[in-house]
């Protein structure tokens, strides 16, 4: 958004923590940023306020917004079907219209009373190789022969640095069945900037003594020509359903974090690409039972069988139809958000 010119007031990298324990460190900072924010919001008194996901920081934000008389689009519901349904109220107080991008949103919200409408994944419109499978093996160096698993162990940090010892583990198991490539795919720019230089130089020495490659905004391209990837839960995992990828979902966190939200969910599954299929069509490695040896049987059992790795891309294929509305989601946001902006005026104007 900032190449494309928008000014950045708070930058959401600055709020990004996951876990109901891992925030508490981060608390002072992100009620800097959220008064900033809501001085700015006083200040500049926008048409439209359009908040994008981060329920915890924008749900806050709302009430503020509303007060001030600017309608509110929300993009990327909040998860309040599977915990925290008391966030429902907020959303029906204040925002004029929530825009859903699963498919079994819409209905939940609605029949809860707030303005809801499913417009699609947005990532069905830009998920896509770059590279041939010729190219991909060229480009990476990677012999035709060998099997490919792609680690894909978060977007931040602290999941990497969580997630990483046991994917090590993993891979050590998973080298011993034959030649296996691996590929520990990162977002583009990933580094450790804020990291300290020793820091740094262990993080990929301990990947290189591994023979892992270390690669950074080539996500798309691996997951294309993978033959199994380990996917935190998340976003990627998405994006390796829409390539139709086999995959072997996992995360952790914090132990207390844990054992206070695995108590709040009611969601059947715990990764998306389940609960949009309505059953269980990726493995769910969460919390304990996320280990090196388990991630790692679980990878060598669709390594090794085709009928099962067959099984899997059908099942991903029923999740990107269910995704997919024929249009493209973000020009329906756009829409959505031109019309809010319109009806506005018009009551202004009244």
């Amino acid at each position: 958004m900032q190449a494309a010119g928008v000014r950045a007031v708070v930058d959401s990298r600055s709020i990004a923590v996951v876990g109901l324990v891992e925030v508490l460190a981060h608390v002072p900072r992100i009620w800097r940023e959220f008064r900033k924010l809501v001085r700015a919001v006083a200040i500049e008194r926008p048409d439209v306020a359009v908040l994008t996901d981060s329920p915890d920081f924008h749900l806050r934000l709302a009430k503020k917004i509303h007060k001030l008389g600017i309608p509110i689009v929300y993009l990327i519901a909040p998860q309040a079907w599977a915990w925290r349904e008391g966030r429902v109220k907020t959303l029906r107080s204040t925002v004029r219209e929530l825009l859903c991008i699963f498919p079994f949103e819409e209905e939940f919200f609605r029949s809860h009373g707030v303005r809801a409408t499913y417009i699609g994944h947005p990532l069905t419109k830009l998920v896509r190789a770059s590279l041939s499978r010729k190219e991909f093996f060229a480009t990476f160096c990677i012999d035709p022969n060998s099997a490919v698993v792609t680690l894909l162990p978060g977007s931040r940090h602290g999941e990497v640095e969580r997630h990483l010892p046991y994917l090590l583990d993993a891979c050590a198991r998973i080298a011993r069945t034959g030649p296996v490539a691996f590929i520990l795919a990162l977002p583009k720019g990933f580094g450790f900037a804020k990291s300290t230089a020793a820091h740094t130089v262990k993080f990929w020495e301990r990947n290189q003594g591994a023979s892992i490659q270390v690669r950074e905004g080539s996500t798309w391209d691996a997951l294309a020509h993978t033959d199994v990837a380990l996917a935190a839960s998340g976003t990627v995992t998405m994006e390796a359903a829409l390539l139709g990828t086999p995959m072997v979902t996992f995360y952790r966190v914090n132990a207390l974090s844990w054992m206070l939200g695995r108590r709040l969910v009611r969601a059947p599954f715990l990764s998306m690409v389940n609960l949009i299929a309505g059953r269980m069509v990726v493995p769910e490695l969460m919390q304990a039972e996320m280990t090196g040896e388990r991630m790692a049987t679980e990878a060598i059992r669709l390594l090794d069988d085709e009928k099962a790795r067959q099984e899997m891309r059908a099942g991903l294929a029923e999740v990107r139809a269910k995704l997919e509305t024929g249009g493209d989601p973000m020009e329906r946001a756009a829409e959505w958000i031109e019309k809010v902006w319109s009806e506005s005026k018009q009551t202004v104007h009244v």
